[in-house]
């Protein structure tokens, strides 16, 4: 039978390569870094309830602390949605009907911002908002 260090030493390392395999924000990294810190300690602590108790906490404890770090107000992506942000439909917008706007190289959902107006297709636009994952849109010769 394997040594429980050298278990809990494996078990760290696996779950530390699953991690670039499988991203999971950290999680499967975090745990098995605290896999490996129990491999030390079960040197010490030869009972495998209170290594378990162990890990589980510093796994938690290293979680939450990992997600506290890297959700920091410093760190939030803020997106400025100004009127002369230009996009392209993708699709014939109709009035106030959805179509398809191509933006920053990915296809967004778009209504047009005055819902009496169509939008033909492959014509430039200005996002002037957006609500959720929506993007409100007038054509770029738009006038009132």
């Amino acid at each position: 039978m394997l040594n429980p260090a050298l278990l809990w030493l494996i078990a760290g390392c696996v779950l530390c390569l699953m991690e670039l395999v499988i991203p999971t924000a950290f999680v499967e990294l975090m745990m098995g870094i605290s896999a490996i810190v129990v491999a030390a300690v079960s040197l010490l602590i030869p009972n495998l309830f209170l290594q378990v108790i162990l890990w589980l906490l510093f796994s938690i404890s290293s979680i939450w602390l990992s997600r506290r770090l890297l959700t920091s107000k410093k760190t939030r992506r803020t997106v400025s949605w100004d009127s002369d942000t230009e996009g392209e439909t993708l699709t014939e917008i109709p009035p106030g009907q959805p179509g398809r706007v191509l933006f920053e190289g990915n296809s967004w959902r778009a209504v047009c911002g005055d819902e009496k107006l169509a939008i033909a297709s492959h014509q430039k636009v200005y996002i002037i908002s957006r609500k959720g994952n929506t993007l409100i849109v007038l054509p770029t010769n738009f006038h009132k």
